[in-house]
């Protein structure tokens, strides 16, 4: 994974260089910056394939076309084989591919691209920028000066007056709108309607390939286990592959995803790691876990921390992790889904599923590169997601004899104990323990009359308790003069099991 900074308008390296630098974390193996035209590229490292020979940004044969790259771009060797001869490759990168793969099917390309990615691209045309379609890699961009300015994170971006996100599944030329090249969660069209049975073994088939597609990599792979239904079942596809699986547990002492993860790693013979904190180490961390998350929503800064402090064990061992995102958006995981009934069901997935750019994944992506990791999600990947859009409602719907989640617990049935299958959904900062800590820590910052003060935001944007408005103080001392609180996510509601 990697940091991406791009500019358009002036060959400036004074503008780039302190947005590299306010990015380093997100790529701590090398930098690089090219100007090509009125366009200017930057890039930080973190390597993952082709350690030694993949350095960005990267151009193509002639020059005339350049790329700085953050993801990972499953198919890659696929493409590489249909533009082997009519090109020359220098590298074994996915990088590279894309670049090639551009040159003979200009904005086509994105479409073609099997992975997470948010790019920034120079060519005779000026800069374009685009995103994965379901925005697993964060780009924010936006005018200073003049100048068009694009960055992975908010805080690498100068003080502007508007800064935007790219949308998932949208690219863009400098001074232009963006443009869709992906169909949403909700458009995909229907297909046969498979039999229960089919559906259930198509979800596992499918969850398996994209398991072993995610662990592409030069580097070492490890997985989040907090013993729940969704990391568990990721770590029990990913474990045949592996002669050594490292897996990693947070929590406080006691914490119930600490025992639920040592007896899954046991079962499945992982070399086991726990970060136990303390209250604390909590409040210590807070204001920085705030910082590097960009948002203040209350339900994600409360997992964001034991992720942030999973992100720190798994550093030492591993450069790229497994996590069990997005299982609750495609499965219906939740239990407030158990009130949408006769088509509204389907309509609220794919409503959390496109949020997940700004939530969730947004978590993700923070917490991990925080710490120079790769977070990679296999729930979402993008077979899984059309196939599961596809099936009948009747197949994800809770029921009073069906529990939350039950096809995907049906297709996991002879890979995890009937105890892990059946475990009771627990947000992950009440699995780990922090829920409680951070709520006490709110309460004693922050009074109810200041709450009340300072609650409206601007139109429509409200914190909605006393622990979201610490939060909110946090937030907006660490992003300075781009403090839009209207870039800021927010989950269902505080008290939603909107959290992973």
């Amino acid at each position: 994974m990697c940091g991406v900074v791009a500019s358009y308008g002036k060959n400036d390296r004074s503008v780039l260089a302190p947005m590299l630098e306010a990015l380093h974390h997100r790529g701590p193996d090398g930098e690089g910056v090219l100007f090509l035209g009125r366009s200017g590229l930057g890039h930080t490292r973190l390597a993952i394939l082709d350690v030694e020979g993949g350095r960005q940004p990267i151009t193509n044969e002639s020059g005339d076309l350049a790329l700085s790259f953050n993801g990972e771009i499953y198919n890659h060797e696929s493409i590489r084989s249909q533009l082997w001869g009519r090109h020359r490759f220098r590298t074994r990168t996915d990088t590279e591919v894309i670049l090639h793969l551009y040159e003979e099917e200009a904005n086509d390309t994105f479409a073609r691209l099997d992975g997470m990615f948010a790019l920034a691209l120079a060519g005779p045309d000026g800069l374009l920028i685009a995103r994965d379609p379901l925005g697993i890699k964060p780009l924010y961009y936006g005018e200073c000066e003049g100048q068009f300015l694009a960055a992975s994170e908010i805080k690498a971006l100068p003080p502007m007056e508007k800064i935007n996100a790219l949308p998932a599944g949208h690219f863009l030329l400098a001074g232009e709108k963006p443009v869709p090249y992906a169909r949403s969660f909700a458009a995909t069209r229907p297909v046969r309607t498979p039999t229960l049975r089919e559906a259930i073994v198509e979800v596992r088939r499918r969850l398996a390939r994209s398991v072993t597609k995610r662990l592409m990599a030069d580097v070492p792979v490890g997985v989040y286990l907090s013993g729940g239904l969704d990391s568990s079942l990721i770590a029990s596809l990913m474990r045949p592959h592996l002669d050594v699986l490292h897996s990693f547990a947070t929590g406080i002492e006691g914490a119930p995803d600490l025992k639920a993860a040592r007896q899954v790693a046991k079962a499945l013979g992982t070399q086991h790691h726990e970060r136990i904190f303390t209250p604390e180490e909590v409040e210590r961390a807070l204001p920085e876990v705030v910082s590097r998350l960009e948002s203040f929503d209350a339900p994600l800064v409360r997992s964001a921390v034991p992720m942030f402090f999973l992100s720190e064990l798994a550093s030492s061992r591993v450069k790229v992790v497994l996590t069990g995102e997005g299982a609750d958006e495609l499965f219906a995981g939740y239990s407030y889904l158990r009130e949408f009934h006769q088509g509204a069901l389907k309509a609220e997935l794919a409503a959390i599923v496109e949020r997940l750019q700004d939530t969730n994944l947004q978590r993700t992506d923070r917490m991990t590169m925080a710490h120079g990791i790769e977070g990679r999600v296999p729930f979402l990947d993008l077979s899984l997601v059309r196939f599961v859009a596809r099936l009948p409602e009747e197949f994800l719907a809770a029921s009073q004899d069906r529990p939350e989640k039950w096809l995907l617990r049906e297709a996991g049935r002879g890979l995890l104990a009937p105890e892990i299958l059946t475990r009771s959904k627990l947000k992950f900062s009440e699995g780990a323990g922090s829920a409680d800590l951070m709520a006490n820590i709110a309460a004693k910052e922050i009074t109810e009359t200041e709450y009340l003060r300072e609650r409206d935001l601007a139109p429509g944007i409200r914190l909605r308790s006393r622990e979201e408005t610490l939060y909110y103080r946090l937030w907006k001392k660490a992003m300075g003069l781009n403090a839009d609180p209207t870039l800021v996510g927010r989950t269902r509601d505080v008290s939603a099991a909107a959290e992973t």
